[in-house]
């Protein structure tokens, strides 16, 4: 038996087979979890990409910034499963102009819309997925470390600070009701979302040298690994947490 056998859960985000929500599916499904995808915009790509994992499963559509989808999800997820034990928060985007060394001259709308869809849907999903989680659950969301000011990376940090921020609150909250509200901090990875930020390469270049571990750019299943063993009942007493997997990077300064 696997440590999600018989679990319900919840995975958005997916766009390709080298999504990090893509990795966390396929391993969550490996150790008996019954999953759901969520996806946005070109729909019918992440129905074939679904077809990758061991076992198909139902792809629904949700953007973040839609409250009638929101509102919706419950129960068009309670269409294929009887309730969650656990939910992937793999959501981010920013502008190109919030992202790529233009720090100081980015619009608010710009920014606002980096926090609405990177942070406060942190939240907006969660509270969305809450009549599904009568019996407690997890919830874990996908982090970059926002402990300091990265090179080009600039607005979606702070979206990222906001979300660290948000998950403390959540876990706060939503503790009294069972439900288990964590991050896992991967290291930078050649995913769609990746390679929109301007500048990507100065991570690529770096990071795999300063990693007393290494690092693997093109390999998502430690971070999958870490959300599925946060999805898991391995970890009753853990919530408000940033699990990092990033080879050691953020321990060690520059």
């Amino acid at each position: 038996m696997g440590i999600l056998e018989g679990k319900r859960i919840l995975v958005t985000g997916v766009l390709t087979d080298a999504s990090i929500g893509f990795a966390v599916a396929k391993v969550a499904q490996e150790q008996g979890a019954s999953v759901v995808l969520t996806g946005f915009g070109r729909l019918s790509l992440v129905e074939r990409i679904a077809k990758r994992l061991p076992e198909t499963p139902p792809v629904l559509e949700l953007d973040v910034q839609d409250t009638g989808h929101l509102d919706s999800l419950a129960d068009r997820v309670g269409e294929h499963l009887d309730g969650l034990d656990g939910i992937v928060h793999s959501i981010g985007f920013a502008p190109q102009s919030a992202m790529g060394g233009n720090f100081l001259n980015t619009s608010w709308e710009d920014v606002a819309t980096a926090v609405h869809v990177s942070t406060y849907s942190f939240k907006s999903l969660a509270v969305a997925c809450l009549p599904l989680m009568k019996e407690g659950g997890s919830i874990v969301g996908l982090d970059f470390d926002a402990s300091r000011a990265w090179p080009v990376y600039d607005w979606m940090g702070v979206a990222k600070a906001g979300l660290e921020s948000c998950a403390r609150y959540l876990a706060r909250d939503l503790g009294p009701q069972g439900i288990r509200v964590n991050l896992v901090a991967a290291g930078p990875l050649r995913t769609m979302a990746a390679k929109s930020i301007p500048g990507f390469a100065e991570f690529e270049d770096s990071w795999p040298s300063r990693a007393p571990l290494g690092w693997d750019l093109a390999d998502t299943t430690p971070t999958a690994r870490a959300c599925v063993a946060l999805l898991s009942d391995w970890f009753p007493a853990t919530t408000g947490e940033i699990v990092h997997v990033d080879g050691g990077v953020h321990a060690v300064g520059t």
